[in-house]
């Protein structure tokens, strides 16, 4: 009972679902000078991307760290859009790509040679490959935010992908780009029965005021309790989220916000991709079509299939 009431003080939940998968919450500390977010990620969201198209475990684990990634930042976001993390390069992977929409719903494609992929992992020796492996040596970190309001432009902000891991790469963005300190934490796993399961974490740095006055000896501190995360911890089916934070801030006493769930969900729809097509030249449409007058489109993301008539997309059509 003294341990559960500790708990308690320790920390403040508002409205928290039990729900262990598939969320992303804020979270505050009433005495370090951090604000933060944590992701959970698993049946509804990021297993059913991963399964759908059967990637390399390694390679599904970047991915789903890309996933994690848009995730943490998109869902702090004032405004309703989405983010993309997306990086590119000339290596055995090409362009990998994950996606956060604010009603919740998660998307993620990459693509890749399989040949250079099978070299990797025989070099590596089974271990996981850090990022100029990946990408090569120019290849980069694009973070994409698409507003739904279209007189927004979209904003693009580019970091080389030199560090080992993704999140490496990501602290550099905030640090060159948007110079706020911060520090993430992202790992994904695959189980036994074929199931994916990721968690991710990230703290950014509060500026000193009259009311907190300098905040880098807490700042520190924080860092120093965020290190000693664990990657198993942070997906771990046993152990849920508020109970993580709580390991780790527990002293000062943490709030979590309510969670906001998560899908696998695609945006794509005929009518957007209708919208694309005529965009196209009519003569570029037409080679493209099948000899029924069909235009056959798979999205990437979801690999669903639309059969559109040429005409539909055509000038003649417009």
């Amino acid at each position: 009972m003294a341990r559960e009431d500790e708990k308690e003080r320790g920390l403040k939940l508002s409205s928290v679902s039990p729900a262990q998968d598939d969320f992303v919450a804020a979270f505050t500390s009433e005495t370090l000078p951090i604000s933060g977010r944590v992701v959970r990620m698993g049946p509804r969201s990021l297993s059913p991307i991963l399964q759908r198209h059967a990637y390399p475990d390694h390679l599904g684990e970047i991915l789903g760290e890309a996933v994690l990634l848009s995730t943490l930042i998109g869902s702090a976001m004032k405004f309703q859009g989405r983010i993309l993390a997306q990086a590119e390069g000339d290596g055995p992977v090409s362009m990998l790509v994950g996606e956060y929409n604010t009603d919740g719903s998660v998307r993620a494609y990459s693509r890749y040679e399989a040949e250079r992929w099978a070299y990797l992992e025989k070099v590596n020796r089974g271990e996981k490959p850090h990022m100029p492996q990946l990408f090569g040596p120019q290849g980069a970190l694009a973070l994409i935010i698409i507003q739904d309001d279209r007189n927004v432009q979209p904003y693009q902000g580019i970091v080389p992908l030199v560090k080992g891991s993704l999140a490496d790469c990501a602290e550099d963005y905030f640090h060159q780009s948007q110079q706020v300190q911060t520090c993430l934490a992202l790992s994904v796993k695959r189980d036994a029965a074929g199931e994916w399961h990721a968690g991710g974490m990230m703290i950014q740095k509060m500026a000193g005021d009259d009311a907190r006055g300098d905040t880098d000896e807490g700042w520190r501190e924080a860092m120093a309790l965020f290190n000693t995360l664990d990657p198993e911890e942070l997906c771990s089916e046993e152990l849920p989220a508020q109970d993580l934070l709580y390991r780790l801030f527990h002293e000062g006493g943490v709030r979590m916000q309510s969670p906001e769930p998560l899908d696998d969900n695609c945006t794509c729809n005929e009518e957007r991709l209708r919208h694309t097509l005529a965009g196209m030249p009519d003569e570029s449409l037409r080679e493209m079509a099948e000899d029924d007058g069909m235009l056959g489109v798979d999205c990437q993301f979801c690999a669903r299939h639309y059969d559109i008539p040429v005409e539909a997309v055509t000038g003649a059509a417009n």
